[in-house]
């Protein structure tokens, strides 16, 4: 490992957080440097149309809005790195990571490596994702006005999605595999009283179908099977949102920063600090509840400010403590 490998502020991750925080602390003279891993860019490269970050009125593809913040951000001197952190030991100062290829020490450490949306793993899914296939109803229910749309899941999340899709579509119809719901009462009941809202129980989705017009992909609609006899049929549909979860993305991190039950990093109230001094959580690694890419930014502009002022504060530190060694 050279000097060169040696960083103020290392950034694992991209996405809106990611750059956001390579932003903030690159016009702040650190430096910064990202690793933007195996999806640079993060989950917004999977999205078409992006209409709710502000400053777009005509909307925006979603890997050209992180073309553009990747830019702005290298523009004042961050660093993208194309490669994976594989391993991490924050037991020592600097912070030690690995990546496949070399070695890196970090004064500071930005973790934004975000959470992937659990899916079907359907290749057609795959396919039309993007074109009436989406993770997020909130992103993209607007799309889908007086529309049939369809909703898989029994949770919490589901039943939040399917109510909130009513305010867009036509129809929505929640499929579920089993008879009974894993969300709670208040949330069924809620859905169950929505006129919009229909329940299709026992059922799977085990294909996506649609057509190719004019060069564009266009979502029909689905096979449902059934989870009892195996019986299959077809269902018409504008839109499939997948409600099933999210997978935040701390598996490397496992053993040493604090994580709740499902994976997600704690940080202190009000704050992206985590359980480690010098280490900071920003966007959906730490955000089960909002998900979007402008709280994600949001908290990737926190995460630098946080790390810069822990910065200082380390640097005096040292100083005081090296002018008392002499």
């Amino acid at each position: 490992m050279t000097e060169n490998n040696h960083h103020k502020v290392i950034i694992i991750g991209s996405g809106p957080a990611g750059f956001t925080a390579a932003l903030y602390n690159a016009r702040a003279n650190l430096n910064p440097v990202m690793f933007e891993g195996m999806q640079p860019g993060g989950q917004l490269t999977i999205t078409t149309e992006v209409d709710n970050y502000p400053g777009f009125e005509n909307g925006i593809q979603g890997p050209e809005l992180m073309d553009v913040m990747r830019k702005q951000a290298q523009r004042f001197g961050a660093k993208s790195i194309y490669s994976e952190i594989t391993e991490v030991d924050f037991s020592r100062r600097p912070f030690k990571l690995k990546s496949y290829e070399n070695e890196y020490t970090a004064d500071a450490v930005i973790i934004a490596t975000g959470a992937s949306a659990k899916l079907l793993n359907l290749e057609s899914e795959k396919k039309f994702m993007g074109y009436g296939v989406s993770a997020c109803a909130t992103c993209d229910g607007f799309f889908f006005k007086n529309q049939v749309v369809i909703v898989v899941g029994g949770g919490d999340t589901a039943m939040e999605e399917a109510t909130y899709l009513t305010n867009h579509a036509k129809e929505v119809h929640v499929v579920h595999r089993r008879e009974g719901f894993r969300a709670s009462k208040i949330m069924v009941d809620k859905a169950e009283k929505n006129p919009k809202i229909f329940f299709h129980t026992n059922k799977v989705v085990s294909e996506v179908l649609g057509k190719e017009e004019n060069g564009r992909k266009i979502m029909t609609g689905v096979i449902l099977e059934d989870t009892r006899n195996g019986s299959k049929e077809e269902f018409k549909a504008d839109g499939l949102f997948i409600a099933i979860g999210h997978k935040p993305n701390t598996d490397l991190f496992k053993g040493q920063l604090d994580m709740d039950d499902v994976g997600y990093l704690k940080v202190q109230p009000g704050t992206t600090k985590t359980n480690i001094e010098g280490v900071f959580a920003a966007g959906d690694v730490a955000d089960s509840k909002y998900r979007q890419a402008v709280t994600a930014a949001g908290t990737g502009c926190m995460a630098a400010i946080d790390a810069e002022r822990w910065l200082e504060e380390y640097s005096h530190k040292v100083q005081l403590e090296e002018a008392g060694k002499n």
